[in-house]
């Protein structure tokens, strides 16, 4: 069997190792061509050429390089079309991924499977018959995902989120985040800052959430804001006055691998008793940790007067989405203010309960306790093969 393979961002190159690792289990002596990165290459794939070139993102960055991603595009549906696999799988990344479907499917009667479902049930749902073209089978990482694409006549498989398979945070690995971190002190309460992987959005939701996080009832509380190494400095300066302030640390993964770096965000959520985060699948990572949260975000007042327009939901919050409830509270655009976010902390803080509920849902609904994503997507291209 071959399977031509593409991923063009880290978060689709760990979906695509996984994938793989599931395939080779089920097809012994499948090989792999395609794109990818250093997971994806550890099961033997020999990129086409660095997975980097396609790690970008926004107008700015694309614009000075967009002949040679044309051009990359049309290299590999020819490489797709000449090496005649059994399937060609897509992961995420659709500028890319799809454009390159859809040359292989124009030059080709090649399978094509995309994995991640565009989120069509929150905008632009017109995606979704666009992608019809191109796609024969959707692989989607919601259970609430196939019906928005079979209506457009694709197959699609939910096949559950890496986010539920990784293992509970134990004891032992609390302590060992203590130890290394002993500027903590016990018998404090603990509140984690997460506010976004991006530049643009630690500085725009900086100044409410230091508000916020001061505004609360929790008394004697510490702060734990993860972060990432290139982030630290700009972190440490926007929420100077909460780190002086509540006493607090900053959790950067400097040294560690990738996988231990995630590990360690996980295990400093887990630690804390609720959390203060950017829009975003944060929430899945914190609902795997089990701490109850408030989710917050801004964005520019045209992205407001768009957004607001062509959003199809009435929640952002994927745990509120896919727990069916509406128990964690969100404040976008106009709403993201220190006041009712420092009020909803503190109502998270004291009555949990009705969050952890919807948590535990939303894990055993993504897959917690049931075969592997990677496997269960394995079998979802072998079922659509027949």
């Amino acid at each position: 069997m071959k399977v031509f393979v593409i991923a063009g961002e880290p978060s689709g190159d760990k979906l695509g190792g996984a994938l793989m690792k599931g395939l080779r289990a089920l097809v012994p002596g499948v090989t792999f061509e395609g794109v990818g990165g250093p997971t994806m290459q550890a099961q033997g794939l020999e990129s086409l050429f660095p997975m980097q070139e396609l790690s970008l993102m926004g107008i700015a960055e694309i614009l000075p390089k967009y002949r040679h991603l044309k051009r990359r595009i049309r290299e590999t549906a020819d490489a797709v079309i000449e090496t005649k696999p059994d399937v060609l799988i897509t992961i995420d990344s659709p500028d890319f991924c799809l454009r390159v479907a859809r040359l292989v499917k124009a030059g080709s009667d090649v399978r094509t499977v995309h994995y991640v479902a565009p989120t069509v049930w929150a905008w632009r749902a017109g995606r979704a018959a666009k992608m019809a073209k191109s796609i024969d089978q959707v692989l989607a990482l919601f259970p609430f995902e196939p019906p928005f694409m079979e209506a457009e006549g694709m197959r699609c498989d939910f096949v559950g989120h890496p986010v539920a398979a990784e293992p509970p945070v134990t004891p032992t690995e609390v302590q060992g985040f203590l130890k290394k971190y002993q500027m903590l002190a016990s018998g404090t309460e603990k509140v984690v800052i997460l506010p976004g992987s991006r530049q643009s959005e630690i500085e725009r939701l900086g100044e409410t959430f230091v508000k916020a996080i001061a505004d609360t009832d929790i008394a004697d509380k510490q702060v734990i804001i993860p972060t990432l190494p290139h982030l630290r400095a700009q972190v440490e300066r926007v929420f100077k006055p909460t780190l002086d302030g509540c006493f607090g640390v900053v959790v950067d993964g400097e040294g560690l691998t990738a996988e231990q770096a995630a590990r360690e965000r996980l295990v400093a959520m887990a630690h804390a008793d609720v959390a203060l985060a950017a829009s975003g699948t944060v929430s899945l990572e914190l609902a795997a940790a089990r701490t109850p949260m408030v989710i917050a975000y801004d964005m520019s007042w045209l992205s407001r007067q768009v957004i607001s327009r062509m959003l199809l939901t009435d929640t952002v919050t994927l745990v509120n989405l896919v727990s069916d409830t509406r128990v964690v509270p969100e404040f976008i655009g106009q709403d993201c203010q220190p006041t009712p976010i420092a009020q909803a902390l503190t109502q998270a803080f004291t009555s949990p309960d009705d969050q952890l509920a919807a948590l535990d849902v939303t894990m055993d609904r993504l897959g917690r306790g049931g075969e592997a994503p990677g496997t269960r997507a394995a079998r979802a291209v072998l079922s659509g093969l027949k």
